[in-house]
């Protein structure tokens, strides 16, 4: 079992509920954050080993969320991967010059959502 935490930054609850569903089956440590101050508040508390960083948050843009956390030098190499509904053409790469390590778009696809996030951790396919 994966001995990893994940800070989940998702305001719509059925999204959230998926999310951290999908990564406890997997064994993964889930902490949850509804708005840009949460997380922010949970990475002092402690730095996860991934970010799943929801893109359109009620109080903090997820994308100005990022630069904030890249500014910190404690934070600068965790792993950020954003998850979003924006599919317009562009989007994917702005994301990721923000400093994204990846992007993964909602509705999530369960077999790839995990895929992508066991890649990035080093753990798995």
């Amino acid at each position: 079992m994966p001995d990893k935490t994940i800070l989940l930054v998702e305001d719509d609850f059925m999204n959230m509920r998926l999310a951290q569903h999908v990564l406890e089956a997997e064994g993964y440590s889930v902490v949850k954050a509804t708005t840009g101050w949460e997380a922010l508040n949970q990475i002092k508390t402690g730095l996860p080993d991934l970010i799943l960083m929801d893109i359109q948050l009620p109080d903090i843009d997820g994308m100005a969320l990022v630069r904030i956390i890249r500014a910190n030098e404690a934070a600068r190499e965790t792993v950020i991967l954003a998850m979003t509904a924006f599919a317009m053409k562009g989007d994917r790469e702005k994301i990721l010059k923000t400093g994204c390590n990846d992007y993964i778009s909602k509705p999530i696809n369960v077999e790839q959502f995990i895929s992508t996030v066991r890649r990035h951790l080093g753990s798995g396919n």
